[in-house]
C-alpha cells in the first residue's frame, strides 16, 4: 500500500479540481487517521479540498484535533452524532458544532432490528428530530437526518420515509442524501430531490460497482464503493437536479480501502460535470 507522504505530490496537481461546495467526509480516510492524523490532514489539502463533514477527535482531545484543523485549510461544515446522545442531550452537540465550527449536525442512523424500520420507531425518531432540532436550531445550528434505505419499506400508498419527510418540522430537521443509500433499496434520487425540494440540505456523493445487489437493510460491502462516475448510481444527473433543489453542500463518502486513489479521481469526474 502507498504511504500518505508518496501520494501527496501527485494530489497536489489536483487541488484545483476542488468546488466550492464540493467537499469529503472525513470517514473516507478513517483507517489513514488511524495511523497518521497530520498526515492525513495534509493529504486531503493537497487534494485541494477544504470542506469536510467529521466530527471524530480519532482518539485525541477535541481541543488537540480542533487546533490542527484551525492551522489547516479544512473546514469543518458538519459533524456527525449519535442517535441516543442526541435524544439525551442536544446540547451536547450545539457545543460540538460550535467547538468545530460547524454549522450542521448530521444523524447517520436510528437503532434499530436489522432489516427495514418500523412506523413505531420511525414515529419515535420523527419526534426526537424535532424536539431536538428545535433545540439546535435555537442556536444557530441546522440537524439533518442521513437516512440509509431502511426507511423504504410500504406505508399508506408511500413509504416511511415520505412519512419521516411529512412530519418532520422542516423548520427543525431536514435530510442529507446519500445517493448510495437511496438507490440501493431501489429509490430514484432525483425523483427524491424533486418531490421534496428544499428538504436535502446536504449530500453524500457515493458511486456503486454495477451489478451490487440492492437491500433495505443499510448494509452493503463498502468495497462496491467506486470513482464517481465509473458506477450505475447516476451522478451527473443528480449533481445538475441537487444543485437547483436546495442542497448546499457536497460530500464524496468512499468507504473502500482504495479511497485514498479514488476520490481525487471522483473529483475530476465532478469538476467536469456541467
Amino acid at each position: 500500500m502507498k504511504s500518505i507522504s508518496l501520494l501527496l505530490l501527485l494530489f497536489f496537481t489536483l487541488g484545483a479540481l476542488a468546488q466550492d461546495n464540493v467537499g469529503v467526509q472525513l470517514y473516507s480516510f478513517r483507517n489513514q487517521f488511524k495511523q497518521d492524523v497530520p498526515g492525513t490532514i495534509k493529504a486531503i489539502e493537497a487534494m485541494g479540498i477544504t470542506l469536510v463533514e467529521g466530527g471524530d477527535s480519532y482518539g485525541l482531545p477535541i481541543l488537540e484535533i480542533k487546533k490542527m484543523l484551525a492551522e489547516s485549510k479544512l473546514k469543518v461544515v458538519s459533524i456527525g452524532c449519535d442517535y441516543a446522545a442526541l435524544e439525551k442531550d442536544p446540547m451536547e452537540f450545539v457545543e460540538k458544532a460550535k467547538a468545530y465550527g460547524a454549522t450542521y449536525v448530521m444523524c447517520p442512523w436510528i437503532p434499530h432490528p436489522e432489516g427495514p424500520i418500523s412506523l413505531e420507531l420511525a414515529q419515535k425518531a420523527v419526534k426526537v428530530f424535532n424536539e431536538a432540532g428545535k433545540i439546535l436550531n435555537d442556536h444557530g445550528i441546522k440537524l439533518v437526518y442521513h437516512a440509509h434505505g431502511y426507511e423504504f419499506s410500504p406505508y399508506q400508498g408511500g413509504t416511511i420515509f415520505d412519512y419521516m419527510v411529512k412530519n418532520m418540522d422542516k423548520r427543525y430537521a431536514n435530510f442529507e442524501m446519500d445517493v448510495f443509500w437511496m438507490k440501493h433499496p431501489g429509490q430514484d434520487p432525483v425523483a427524491l430531490l424533486k418531490k421534496y425540494k428544499g428538504r436535502f440540505l446536504l449530500m453524500h456523493l457515493k458511486d456503486r460497482k454495477p451489478g451490487t445487489p440492492g437491500n433495505m437493510a443499510g448494509r452493503a460491502d463498502v468495497e462496491t464503493n467506486v470513482v464517481l462516475g465509473t458506477g450505475d448510481i447516476g451522478i451527473a444527473a443528480i449533481m445538475k437536479v441537487a444543485k437547483k433543489k436546495g442542497v448546499k453542500y457536497f460530500f464524496i463518502e468512499d468507504e473502500s480501502s482504495r479511497s485514498m486513489e479514488q476520490v481525487p479521481k471522483s473529483l475530476a469526474y465532478l469538476k467536469q460535470i456541467k
